[in-house]
């Protein structure tokens, strides 16, 4: 029996520095890639920015007719995330465990003086300076947090707050994937816009045979197929034509490729620094856990 547990606490060992190895290389890796892409990726200007992967810098505005409300400190916000935890557990061993959290998904307006872009937060890495934390002792705060004097009487709460927020006129550092519609920047593709008006008619067979079967045989016929495919490019057309006359709209979103989609109140240079010293974290992580696994292996 005591063979059995030093063999399993030896494997469990084993397992936790081998995890902290490849936990640790990952993460620096991770950072690194993150830091690159940051400082190789120039910063363009909405106006005059090329569809696919850019930055902007530029600052939070507000939109019409919409409005965000924190939940825990119900402050007004452009953006938010919370997390609560629940002191629980029995005498030692006691910790915080997340009971709940969440993250709004709105749209967020960027504009950096040249134009405006509407973003997609979801997927994103968010990086807010508006961030409090505090304690309480109902699952769900009533109202912001304590300030002042008062904080300190929170210690001994069982549950803890932490909200983070992006608000109205803060500055934004944001790059992931940029596309624009209208303002006569799509080309088109006549063959498929044409496709589609097709498809969109034959949702309404019979509206279609109401338009082009000129003989009322129910059926439509190459020569009426040949008119009906006439129509559909005019259409297809005259749609691409309405669609450009429209003022540019531009969009941020996820990436579709392994790139980072970062949305933060600090620089590029300053994020860029941060996640140097995450990779160095890493890599100190991954050495502990080499060693510690080179220790074990050469005492079996």
């Amino acid at each position: 029996m005591p063979f059995d547990e030093s063999l399993i606490g030896l494997a469990v060992s084993l397992a936790v520095s081998l995890a902290a190895t490849a936990g640790g290389a990952w993460w620096s890796l991770r950072r690194l890639s993150q830091a690159r892409h940051l400082l190789d990726t120039p910063t363009s200007k909405i106006r005059s920015a090329a569809q696919g992967y850019v930055e902007f810098y530029g600052v939070l505005r507000e939109q019409a007719d919409t409005a965000i409300v924190a939940p825990l400190t119900g402050k007004p916000c452009l953006w938010w995330r919370f997390r609560i935890e629940e002191y629980c557990g029995d005498g030692d061993k006691r910790t915080w465990r997340v009971v709940e959290r969440g993250c709004s998904e709105g749209w967020l307006l960027l504009d950096d003086g040249t134009g405006q872009c509407l973003i997609d937060p979801r997927g994103a890495e968010v990086r807010p300076s508006s961030r409090e934390v505090w304690r309480g002792n109902l699952r769900h705060p009533r109202g912001p947090a304590k300030g002042g004097w008062t904080a300190w009487l929170d210690s001994g709460k069982s549950y803890r707050y932490t909200e983070e927020r992006l608000h109205g006129g803060q500055p934004l550092y944001a790059i992931g994937e940029f596309r624009s519609s209208g303002g006569g920047r799509q080309g088109l593709d006549l063959s498929e816009a044409q496709g589609a008006v097709i498809r969109e008619w034959k949702g309404d067979f019979a509206g279609l045979l109401q338009r082009f079967d000129s003989d009322r045989n129910g059926q439509l016929d190459e020569q009426e197929w040949h008119r009906v495919r006439l129509a559909a490019q005019l259409e297809a057309e005259d749609r691409h034509r309405q669609h450009s006359q429209r003022p540019a709209q531009h969009h941020m979103g996820k990436p579709g490729e392994a790139q980072p989609f970062i949305l933060s109140t600090a620089g590029e240079d300053e994020l860029a620094r941060q996640f140097y010293w995450h990779a160095a974290g890493g890599a100190l992580l991954c050495l502990a856990g080499a060693l510690a696994t080179a220790w074990l292996l050469n005492g079996l």
